[in-house]
């Protein structure tokens, strides 16, 4: 009797303890089948932590084989498009990775794409949009109109470059134009060399300009044609898997309801007094 409870108590921890670890791995990942990992890349990209999170998380899984990267972004800003570029090529020192190009995978989302072993996208996604931009309100009638004046007190001339309550000088824009020139020529040359494309040609397809998946494949800025399943199956091929592999998708933090309320007051308030967008910097964005 005394061994049966025994036997019994072993075969509860042992399914609490499996049953544990497909919690922290993720979704699916109770089977032990071979798997391929996919991690959402959506919305405007203004932060890389928990995507690059997800990307070192399923870079140590060993049960997951390959990442397909699944972009559905018309960018964002410039540094976190590149951190999240850097993590995927770190990525691909342990896995194979496949893009998969949803509605829109275009600037910063592309970028992110060229960091892949392959992508594909469907033929009406839409791509390209290799550019780069910097947006600056000015609301200096506005404040006129209301009877407010603005003061400001600094210790160079170029301390508040860019600020909302006044227009910005020749020299002010030649150095901003400055910063997107370099940001830009950063874009091409990684596309250049990542897609084994010359940068002539490039360069003459990086004005902003968007394409459709299939105008993409005969730009050679894609590979293939196709949607999430055909990566999934595709990145499995490459990384040896003979059966359909089983997906385990990227788990998503969750977000306190008064972080969540007070970031969309934000973004609120800021799309009324400056735009559509709230980024700041140089952005690698569709417009």
């Amino acid at each position: 009797m005394m061994g049966m409870c025994l036997l019994v108590l072993i075969g509860v921890i042992f399914f609490m303890l499996v049953y544990g670890l497909s919690l922290f791995q993720g979704e699916n990942s109770f089977n032990l089948g071979e798997k391929v990992g996919v991690i959402p890349i959506e919305g405007v990209i203004g932060d890389a932590g928990e995507i690059i999170d997800q990307i070192n998380e399923f870079a140590d899984n060993k049960s997951i084989r390959a990442v397909v990267l699944r972009i559905d972004t018309p960018g964002g800003s410039v540094a976190p498009a590149q951190e999240i570029y850097q993590a995927v090529l770190e990525l691909r020192k342990k896995k194979k990775v496949v893009a998969s190009m949803g509605s829109v995978a275009a600037s910063g989302g592309y970028l992110i794409a060229v960091a892949a072993d392959k992508i594909l996208a469907n033929p009406g996604t839409i791509t390209g949009s290799i550019s780069a931009v910097m947006h600056h309100a000015n609301v200096e009638e506005l404040l006129k109109k209301v009877g407010v004046r603005s003061s400001v007190v600094k210790s160079g001339k170029f301390k508040d470059i860019g600020s909302p309550t006044r227009g910005m000088t020749a020299e002010e824009r030649s150095l901003i134009q400055g910063i997107v020139d370099d940001v830009y020529d950063q874009f091409v040359k990684t596309i250049s060399e990542k897609r084994k494309i010359p940068l002539s040609k490039i360069v003459r397809l990086a004005d902003g300009r968007i394409f459709t998946g299939r105008q993409a494949k005969a730009l050679d800025l894609i590979d293939d044609l196709g949607g999430l399943q055909d990566a999934v199956l595709l990145a499995g091929r490459l990384s040896g898997i003979k059966e359909k592999p089983e997906i385990v998708y990227g788990q998503k933090k969750k977000t306190a309801l008064w972080k969540y309320l007070i970031r969309n007051m934000k973004t609120a308030v800021s799309e009324e007094i400056f735009g559509s967008t709230t980024l700041r910097g140089p952005q690698y964005l569709m417009q």
